[in-house]
C-alpha cells in the first residue's frame, strides 16, 4: 500500500510539473485561425512585464494547450481581457488589435 501511494503521488507531480511548464518563459503558442491575422502569445514578453505563469493558469486559461476558445469580438474580462483591459495592459479594443495579430 504505501509503494502504491508514492508511487501515484510521483505520477500526479510529474503530471503537474508537465502542465505547468506549457509554454514557460521564451517559449510561444500561436493561435491560427483569427481572422485579424494570427496571434503569437510569448512567455517572455508577458514574464518581462512582471506576469507569472499562476497568473492566467489555470483560472482564465486552461492548461491544455488549444482548449481557448477565444471568439471575436472580445470580451471585457474573458480571456486576453482579463489583464488587457487598458489599466493593467493595452486593451484589447480600438486600434490596438496589430498588437496582437499579425498578417
Amino acid at each position: 500500500m504505501r509503494v502504491l501511494t508514492i508511487m501515484l503521488t510521483l505520477l500526479i507531480a510529474v503530471a503537474f510539473v508537465g502542465n505547468a511548464m506549457a509554454v514557460g518563459t521564451g517559449k510561444t503558442v500561436e493561435f491560427a485561425g483569427a481572422t485579424q491575422g494570427k496571434v503569437v502569445f510569448d512567455g517572455k514578453t508577458h514574464a518581462e512585464k512582471g506576469a507569472k505563469c499562476n497568473d492566467c493558469h489555470p483560472k482564465t486559461f486552461a492548461m491544455k494547450k488549444g482548449s481557448a476558445k477565444i471568439a471575436a469580438p472580445h470580451k471585457a474580462g474573458e480571456f486576453c481581457g482579463t489583464c488587457h483591459d487598458g489599466k493593467k495592459a493595452f486593451d484589447q479594443a480600438g486600434d490596438n488589435c496589430g498588437k496582437c495579430h499579425k498578417k
